[in-house]
């Protein structure tokens, strides 16, 4: 055999890098492989956060109403949903909104029958 054989690769000056044994497009495909792995990997644990983080703000703001919400909604059916005298002297009365509703529909309908 000759010296080229056994020298393959190698300088034959000694100096330098061997440059056969690197397979540049098989660390580059690993490379990708690595990268496309830890970017699902991020992927996946930013959408883990968004979803843990929403059920936290539920779960901690929008779940229980606050005092002043349900005095509020109170008040708002109390007033739908009543009776009340507001004006005697004038015959200004507060019925329920349910009520109110049945006799503008009633008076609608009326209406809509003698016009015809």
């Amino acid at each position: 055999m000759s010296d080229s054989q056994h020298t393959h690769g190698v300088d034959p000056t000694g100096t330098g890098y061997e440059k056969s044994d690197v397979s540049v497009p098989w660390i580059t495909t690993i490379a990708l492989i690595v990268i496309g792995v830890i970017v699902v990997f991020i992927v996946i644990l930013n959408e883990y956060f968004l979803v843990t983080k929403e059920r936290l703000v539920y779960d901690t703001v929008l779940s229980t109403p606050s005092a002043a919400l349900r005095e509020l909604r109170a008040r708002e059916d109390e007033e739908l949903h009543s009776y009340k005298v507001l004006d005697s002297a004038a015959g200004a009365y507060q019925i329920p909104i349910d009520r109110a509703m049945e006799l503008q529909a009633g008076e609608a309908h009326e209406r809509r029958l003698k016009d015809r």
